[in-house]
């Protein structure tokens, strides 16, 4: 029987397997069809949620708990991701939508100050030097003022600030030393039609008359600072804008941030398998998601490489993943189940480690 080289990096089921869990559990599949073969197990996410837990957890960091500022103005708790001096940051966990009831969603009354809380926190009380923050999922539309306030040690602002602002960020010192590398999947420009506060803001409860105020006050302000305009100034309701701006950062899309970071180029390179995966594939996922990311950067690193994706379920447009690098997919569910079973975590452990089971043995007879 041949020996392998093996590659496993499946993103997280959202709700059953963390990316780690599902890694582990393929694994011993693996060795169990291929007991003298090597095989290495790589956390991934795309910088959304669950990028602080995969990477934390798999690069031997640890979890930083910090209060800080919600996007409503109140305190909460949130946390960030340490590993020696890089911090790993999901702006959601402090200025997220979720965080704001369905009835108070108003990108006039919301901020990233909390953000700019962790930053500091993470530079100051744990000597992070760089930086890995994902920005999807934001509750804001506030051109990252908020934030700027928050590492200039100013007062909270919020969306409706930026209506009379007229004011210059005096950033911490710190921050000099610091470099930022922001993952970031939108390429929407700071204003106009396709910027931030005609395609986002009302999803965080703008009606149209705040929309074209908002564009207008973003327009106005971002002016004294940059008259250049680059795809992903309007990501997260204008955040890409002031960390390019104000931070030198860099924004990149993030499965690729993450793939980076984690070094995984250098077994993708004289590997014969990669496993990869997701809770459910379908037409978003062929759409620069975590499995597709890797698939494709396996491909182009190692054209030879057989490319397996397994899914809890798989949904319309499935197939196109096909042509991104994954040269077949696995549902691990097999039978009619409900939500609940389905989405339980020992039957996810006990159905994603069967079907690599099945995988494995077919690709022993090769």
């Amino acid at each position: 029987m041949k020996n392998f080289k093996t590659v496993i990096a499946i993103d997280s089921f959202k709700g059953s397997l963390s990316s780690i869990d599902a890694g582990e559990i393929v694994d011993r599949a693996f060795h169990q069809i291929f007991p003298d073969s090597k095989s290495v197990v790589y956390p991934i996410a795309d910088g959304g949620e669950g990028t602080v837990d995969a990477l934390t957890r798999g690069l031997g960091g640890k979890i930083v708990n910090v209060e800080v500022t919600d996007p409503l103005g109140q305190k909460i708790q949130s946390r960030y991701g340490l590993v020696k001096d890089l911090a790993i940051i999901e702006m959601a966990d402090s200025s997220g939508l979720t965080l704001v009831p369905v009835g108070k969603r108003n990108p006039l009354n919301t901020t990233t100050f909390g953000l700019g809380e962790l930053i500091l926190h993470a530079a100051r009380e744990s000597g992070a030097r760089e930086f890995l923050i994902g920005i999807g999922g934001s509750a804001t539309n506030d051109l990252g003022i908020g934030m700027l306030s928050a590492l200039s040690h100013g007062e909270i602002l919020f969306g409706r600030d930026l209506e009379n602002l007229d004011k210059n960020f005096e950033l911490d010192p710190i921050l000099r030393d610091c470099s930022f590398k922001i993952a970031c999947d939108v390429d929407n420009p700071l204003t106009g039609a396709n910027g931030c506060s005609a395609i986002y803001a009302p999803q965080k409860g703008a009606t149209p008359e705040i929309v074209q105020k908002m564009d207008s006050w973003i327009e106005k302000f971002s002016r004294k600072f940059s008259t250049e305009s680059v795809a992903g100034d309007g990501a997260a309701g204008g955040l890409g804008f002031a960390f390019r701006v104000f931070l030198d950062a860099k924004l990149i899309p993030g499965i690729n941030l993450v793939l980076d970071t984690i070094g995984i180029d250098r077994d993708l390179r004289d590997a014969d398998i990669l496993v990869t995966g997701e809770g459910r594939i379908d037409f978003q996922t062929s759409m620069g998601k975590a499995p597709v990311g890797i698939a494709a950067r396996a491909k182009d690193l190692n054209p030879k490489i057989l490319t397996i994706g397994f899914c809890g379920s798989v949904g319309d447009g499935s197939e196109e993943v096909n042509s991104h690098g994954i040269d077949a997919f696995f549902p691990i569910l097999r039978s009619i189940s409900t939500l609940e079973d389905a989405m339980d975590k020992k039957n996810a452990e006990q159905n994603l480690y069967s079907t690599s089971l099945q995988v494995f043995r077919l690709i022993s007879k090769i």
